[in-house]
């Protein structure tokens, strides 16, 4: 594997794009709560599996982040591997806003398909900084809704397949579903899943963990088989990634029982399964502004804090089918054997 900077110059199509998160799965949710650590070196594993996925089916080039613990290229050390690795040539500051920059210059460059390592808040990064490069997210976080549990090697094959060519993109994935944060009428920030409002009105660690310091919850996504706040969202109606619009929900005061409506059972975090006092909720219509009742308050985006909103102004939600495709593996795999993709005879 050979790795080099990469200047502002042209790239040809078809080039794949990894980002891979160091701090993924490291967040204080390990300590109160049962939360899996993802050690770098799963991580190099799991993007050399990728890599050789992507090379199996033509690839020949990748533009990777670079990164604190230099795990991709970490990964490209292997023999078997004869593809080309280039780094962006970004300065590091090894925070967010690495991740949410590297999207941007690779949509610049023309990327045909994104691999990220991450949580729902590396993903919602990558998508701050493009919106339009088809991805393959693979889970390695804590909140893991919007990324898959997916070997890395038929996820390198999936990427592979829509960067080259061979599949159509419309056939194997679903754009994805954003919500979208206003505040006095501008648009402040997004989400992929999940919109959280905090009575704690400071950053401080920035995962979200103790469920009782919020009070209401916007989700595009609300899916039984997840952990976090989506979860408990399902348990009052579910709501798929193919399905329109969102779901809101309250979450009761422990202190007054007089607003509660209902209780729910849901897994908030790894090996924690509260009951959550919910005090009301409903379906959001796609493209529908909610206007949130006045309150000094703290904005959680897929489950870390984010900006403070004081009483005076005016916080609202949507939610909107504006974000990337998403591609989806396994079904990516099964058009391409339905099409012979992977059948070569001896002339060939």
């Amino acid at each position: 594997m050979h790795y080099s900077s990469l200047d502002t110059g042209g790239i040809d199509l078809g080039v794949v794009g990894i980002i891979a998160n160091p701090a993924a799965s490291k967040d204080i949710r390990r300590l109160v709560a049962q939360g899996r650590v993802v050690p770098d070196w799963e991580k190099v594993n799991t993007i050399r599996r990728v890599m050789l996925g992507l090379q199996s089916v033509g690839a020949t080039r990748i533009l990777g982040m670079p990164d604190s613990s230099n795990l991709v290229t970490r990964a490209a050390d292997d023999p078997n591997l004869s593809l080309d690795l280039e780094l962006l040539d970004m300065p590091a500051f090894y925070s967010e806003g690495d991740t949410v920059k590297a999207a941007g210059l690779m949509a610049e460059q023309g990327v045909g398909c994104l691999v990220t390592l991450g949580g729902d808040g590396t993903n919602r990064a990558a998508v701050v900084g493009s919106k339009n490069i088809p991805m393959v997210a693979i889970s390695t976080g804590t909140n893991n809704v919007f990324p898959s549990m997916v070997e890395g090697t038929l996820a390198g094959l999936a990427a592979g397949m829509v960067a080259e060519g061979w599949v159509d993109l419309a056939d194997v994935a679903v754009s994805s579903k954003i919500m979208h944060v206003y505040v006095d009428g501008e648009l402040r920030d997004i989400a992929l899943i999940d919109v959280a409002l905090s009575k704690e009105r400071f950053v401080a660690s920035k995962a979200i963990w103790d469920i009782e310091t919020l009070f209401e919850v916007f989700l595009t996504r609300a899916e039984p088989a997840s952990i976090g706040l989506s979860s408990i969202g399902a348990r009052l109606e579910a709501v798929s990634m193919v399905d329109e619009g969102g779901l809101q929900f309250g979450i009761s005061n422990t202190d007054d029982a007089s607003f509660e409506s209902c209780t729910v059972m849901a897994p908030i975090a790894p090996g924690v399964v509260p009951r959550v006092s919910i005090s009301s909720w409903q379906r959001m219509a796609d493209g529908e502004r909610l206007i949130i009742e006045n309150r000094d308050c703290m904005v959680a985006l897929d489950g870390e804090r984010a900006f403070s909103v004081k009483k005076s102004q005016v916080l609202e939600l949507e939610v909107r089918r504006t974000g990337p495709p998403v591609i989806d593996v396994g079904l990516a795999l099964h058009v391409a054997a339905r099409q012979g993709l992977f059948n070569r005879t001896s002339g060939d």
